[in-house]
């Protein structure tokens, strides 16, 4: 997720003139701040309140630009899967080595742990976070297709894409330190996965 949906310190009141950055507007700063509280407590945790406070206005303000807190919810999550995409673009376009991405795959799931076990549970029951959900996985494939020509089979590009998100849940859950194991031959395995994903790294 990009910073613009990372946490951000709460404010009180209305924000200034001065607060706000240029091109700012009310909806985008509501955004921000549910990015802020999902991230940092999980959907159930969180409200329409809190997110509206947090971005410096008064709790009916929310209303004005989203349905409830399931609405704003989806597009946080959509904002991170483009931020994701932007950023592994950029590792891509750098010629990163596979171990550093998943290294930076797995950071990045960590921080935004809560989020992503409030996704899942959404998903198992909201069919709107699940049709989002799928949507966010098909614009996946979409980009591995963009970035590896070689690669245009849609059923290998998403069990390839299931099999990274499951294996940095478990390194960044501290799943194999757990059972006393490094985690080294996980990282290999998600390594392996990236590179073929990935286009050859002297091709990029």
């Amino acid at each position: 997720m990009n910073k613009d949906l990372a946490p951000t310190r709460r404010r009180t009141g209305r924000p200034s003139k001065q607060d706000m950055e240029p091109g700012q507007d009310a909806k985008t700063m509501l955004l921000q701040a549910a990015g802020a509280e999902f991230v940092e407590s999980g959907y159930e945790h969180t409200t329409s309140n809190r997110i509206a406070h947090r971005a410096g206005f008064a709790p009916q303000t929310f209303y004005r630009w989203y349905k409830d807190k399931l609405e704003v919810f989806i597009q946080v999550f959509e904002a991170w899967t483009d931020a994701e995409l932007e950023q592994l673009d950029a590792l891509l376009t750098e010629q990163t080595g596979s171990r550093q991405i998943a290294e930076a795959f797995v950071a990045n799931y960590r921080g935004f742990a809560l989020f992503k076990r409030s996704l899942q549970q959404l998903a198992a029951t909201t069919p709107e976070v699940r049709q989002a959900r799928a949507a966010c996985r098909l614009k996946q494939i979409q980009q591995v297709k963009r970035w590896n020509p070689a690669l245009q089979n849609d059923e290998l590009i998403a069990a390839l894409l299931v099999a990274v998100e499951q294996l940095c849940q478990s390194l960044a859950e501290g799943e194999f330190e757990d059972m006393g194991l490094t985690g080294d031959a996980a990282y290999q395995q998600l390594s392996d996965l990236i590179d073929r994903l990935r286009p050859p790294v002297s091709a990029a």
